[in-house]
């Protein structure tokens, strides 16, 4: 990408133009659909059904229904209030950095956005999936924080309605490791009649390499999922995909309706970006840049003063930044310093976790080699 004055920069933060800025196939998508038709949802339009039925073929069999939405706020804010509908249940279980969204509902099972006063009493915070917090053991570990915070939502008076986890953990510093650990959460969720919301607007659409979805990493199946940024390549769309039970349910209570998600320009960038990610071979591309972006990292991290541990899946990783003396104790100042650095050097990309010194890595899904090396090193000269 360009900036005004003319200097280029590597985009490896932003993960919303999945597959660059101004893809081609993405452009000629949308400037061909909105030439031909640009109507809200109030009409059913053929390019809308076959994006909807490409897009379930990612998911598992049991998710059978798609409802669109414009933002991932508004994706997760109807996940929930199925998830309530659904399990007769109030109380919502996050981790303790969790990002899902800005409207009033979903904010309430934001931490990391809540500067001041507590969480609700029917939202429990749990520590992310770090073996910092859980040892070795970080299923077992995990699983056991969430029964607690079941049986704390029970002496408030609450049942449980869900466990919501973005499959990353992004906003609590990027967490993948081991791979299945969450099948245990999941278990302990289902067996106290709550469900699993799967917030895939961050590590979804092949990111992962390995899989298509953080859910599939995992093993597990999710009872709702949603999805957001990368699905348009930028376009403003986003989506909750569930059981259609839980759907007939909720409608025969409440009617919903989305002026514009769903539209059948939004509909055409999805198309765009579901056809791109095969016909390029993208996955493949994750799982192979990622590998050696990742083996690349941890050798640099073998040897720097500063860099305490590379985590992370496929295009998707954490790298957390700690002080000369002692690496372990994470150093805000030194990430900050980090990444206007790789500023300077023409590299854009951002910090997460709870101190903010956690470098998050989400470079396009089409990186070539010669890209990674780029960022590469102008990373070691700042560490």
């Amino acid at each position: 990408m360009q900036a005004a004055d003319g200097k280029r920069y590597l985009d490896f933060y932003n993960n919303v133009p999945c597959l660059g800025h101004c893809h081609p196939s993405v452009v000629q998508a949308v400037s061909r659909q909105i030439g031909t038709l640009n109507v809200h949802t109030r009409y059913l339009v053929s390019a809308v059904d076959d994006y909807l039925d490409s897009l379930k073929a990612t998911l598992p069999e049991s998710i059978t229904n798609i409802v669109m939405t414009c933002s991932g706020s508004e994706a997760n804010d109807l996940a929930m209030r199925l998830a309530k509908q659904a399990t007769g249940g109030e109380g919502f279980i996050v981790t303790e950095d969790a990002y899902h969204g800005n409207t009033s509902l979903v904010t309430e099972v934001s931490p990391s956005i809540i500067k001041q006063g507590k969480l609700p009493a029917h939202v429990v915070a749990i520590p992310p999936p770090s073996s910092a917090v859980y040892g070795e053991d970080i299923a077992t570990g995990f699983a056991a924080k969430v029964t607690e915070a079941i049986e704390l939502l029970w002496e408030r008076g609450f049942s449980v309605a869900a466990l919501l986890v973005d499959t990353i953990f992004s906003s609590d510093g990027i967490y993948t490791e081991p791979r299945g650990f969450l099948k245990k959460a999941v278990d302990v969720v289902h067996n106290a009649g709550g469900v699993f919301i799967a917030d895939e607007v961050q590590p979804g659409f092949a990111r992962l390499g390995e899989a298509f979805w953080g859910f599939d990493f995992h093993g597990v199946t999710p009872d709702i999922v949603t999805m957001g940024k990368p699905m348009g390549n930028g376009f403003p769309m986003a989506a909750v995909a569930t059981r259609s039970e839980y759907l007939a349910s909720f409608c025969s209570d409440v009617g919903y309706f989305n002026t514009f998600g769903g539209n059948p320009v939004a509909a055409a960038a999805g198309q765009a970006v579901l056809d791109t990610i095969q016909q390029e071979n993208l996955q493949t591309n994750a799982l192979v840049m990622g590998h050696y972006l990742k083996t690349r990292l941890q050798s640099i991290a073998s040897q720097s003063a500063y860099v305490a541990e590379v985590r992370g899946q496929g295009l998707f990783m954490g790298i957390d930044i700690g002080k000369a003396d002692n690496k372990q104790i994470p150093d805000p100042l030194k990430t900050k310093q980090v990444i206007n650095g790789l500023k300077a050097a023409g590299v854009l990309i951002g910090a997460a976790g709870r101190f903010g010194a956690t470098l998050k890595l989400r470079p396009l899904l089409t990186l070539t080699q010669s890209e990674a090396d780029f960022f590469l090193d102008a990373f070691v000269q700042q560490v």
